[in-house]
């Protein structure tokens, strides 16, 4: 009777057979396809030299204030000469990016007039900057 009791209770043990097995499909899995995706980019070794330096595009931050000013990397200048800075700064670099500021009270419209000075100029990689901290709808 006691063999039979021993037969019937409550299994106290996790079986990890299963996992195991299931952790070698996916293992095998990801081996075979590590491979097919590492030989899409192109293999180049490229040549060493030691005076390089790393090319970085140029940034362009501007901000918006409640008062209406605005600034360009720090330095207030006009609507003028933001577009000529932009436009300096595209024929110097292609790959020129802008990051844009305003203050949260600075209508939808300037901020629209900006990405399109932007744009309008061959900036085509901008981006508008927030606060991520404050998740809050804006009152109505």
């Amino acid at each position: 009777m006691a063999a039979g009791a021993r037969k019937r209770g409550i299994i106290a043990e996790i079986n990890v057979t299963p996992l195991v097995d299931i952790m070698l499909v996916l293992l095998i899995i990801f081996m075979l396809t590590a491979h097919l995706i590492s030989k899409q980019a192109i293999e180049v070794e490229l040549p060493r030299a030691s005076q390089s330096t790393p090319m970085k595009p140029t940034m362009l931050e501007i901000t918006m204030t409640r008062e209406g000013a605005i600034y360009l990397n720090g330095r207030t200048v006009t609507p003028a000469a933001l577009r000529a800075a932009v436009a300096d700064a595209v024929a110097r670099d292609k790959k020129t990016q802008a990051v844009i500021s305003g203050d949260k009270s600075v209508s939808y419209g300037r901020i629209v007039w900006v990405l399109d000075l932007v744009k309008s100029l061959n900036v085509t990689s901008f981006a508008i900057q927030i606060d991520p901290s404050v998740m809050v709808a804006p009152p109505t």
